[in-house]
């Protein structure tokens, strides 16, 4: 094993300013320690939210910026007290890369929720370095915050389960919702949303599919098993699904009507947040307070809901549904999931890719 006190380099693609445009960036990668594992990245999930981030939506980005949170890689190094992983093997990390471990949420295993966690790009490490994404040709991830991806799960599918899988699968178990026969409904048809058709079906749930327009109808209900199919604007069909709904996933990340579906919940239903938004939602309070109904919000999972998600798609056969792109098709795919314009998540071929720009 080679020393681990040598700073490395490597070589990622980063935003430079709030344009949000990629180009190839070469940074030292944070020294390594006893418990770091050195990890190649074979492949990286876009999400929505890496497109705030780098457009400086939410006002608190740095440049340079490597984005990327949903990583898959192969071990290439592991320190000296690394115990769950050896060289070679295939890893998942997430958006999280650090925490105090000393708080209430990181004693009871839902370190996500830390108030001091390390975000894995636009951030800056203990060591006083800023931390970068996958969307790079290597990572230095704490073996804490790091999974081991089941064989016969292929990298590219696996990538989007550790932002969009693990999303929905979490608050569905948190808040009590993994037992068959409930009814449940997916706002918004993209990353997060296909991946909770698919869980929340395979925990024997009802899904309807809420959409702004029928476009999606033909793939919700025959490609990805939804029960049934609401178009928002529908003002009949909204009031024949009036509490009708254990919960509802909103995945929209862009300012939009809550009351609309907080109708469409069952006495004590809860409208569970889980898209990232610039700007105050709104609701009269009534809505809420008629039917004991919950708006309420949830952020990834933890380290151990990870792994549980994992072992429940290999068990259930779940994959999601990607377009693989290389690193020099990054900006155009950005620009595509601005626009919706995707089915459903795209995914980098990292390993693959020439990160340095070249043809």
């Amino acid at each position: 094993m080679g020393s681990l006190d040598n700073e490395r380099t490597t070589t990622g693609w980063a935003a430079r300013d709030p344009s949000g445009v990629l180009s190839p960036y070469t940074y030292s990668l944070r020294n390594t320690g006893p418990e770091d594992l050195y990890i190649k990245v074979l492949c990286c999930g876009i999400c929505h939210s890496d497109i705030h981030q780098v457009k400086n939506d939410l006002g608190m980005s740095h440049y340079p910026m490597v984005p990327g949170h949903e990583v898959v890689g192969e071990v290439l190094e592991v320190g000296s007290d690394v115990t769950k992983y050896k060289v070679g093997d295939r890893v998942g990390t997430g958006i999280v890369v650090g925490c105090c471990r000393s708080c209430e949420p990181c004693k009871s295993e839902q370190e996500q929720y830390c108030n001091k966690k390390i975000w894995n790009y636009n951030d800056v490490y203990t060591d006083g370095k800023p931390t970068q994404g996958g969307f790079a040709g290597e990572v230095v991830v704490d073996q804490r915050f790091v999974v081991k991806i089941p064989d016969g799960l292929e990298s590219e599918q696996a990538a989007p389960l550790m932002c969009a899988a693990v999303t929905v699968y979490s608050p569905l178990v948190h808040f009590g919702f993994k037992q068959s026969g409930l009814r449940g409904g997916i706002l918004g048809l993209g990353g997060v949303g296909h991946m909770g058709v698919k869980i929340a079906k395979a925990m024997g749930h009802h899904v309807t599919v809420i959409s702004s327009s029928d476009k999606k109808r033909k793939e919700a209900l025959e490609h990805l098993g939804a029960d049934a199919y609401l178009v928002s604007s529908d003002e009949n069909g909204m009031k024949e699904a009036a509490d009708s709904l254990d919960y509802i996933f909103d995945t929209i990340p862009v300012v939009h009507p809550l009351e609309p579906y907080l109708a469409l919940l069952k006495l004590d239903g809860k409208l569970i947040l889980t898209g990232v938004i610039n700007a105050p939602l709104q609701f009269v309070s009534p809505m809420v307070m008629l039917g004991r109904k919950s708006i309420t919000g949830s952020f990834i999972g933890s380290i151990k809901e990870m792994e549980e998600m994992l072992e429940f798609c290999k068990d259930k056969e779940l994959t999601s549904q990607i377009e693989v792109v290389k690193m020099d098709y990054v900006n155009t795919a950005l620009e595509r999931l601005e626009k919706n314009d995707v089915r459903y998540r795209f995914v980098v071929d990292v390993a693959g890719s020439k990160l340095d720009g070249s043809v």
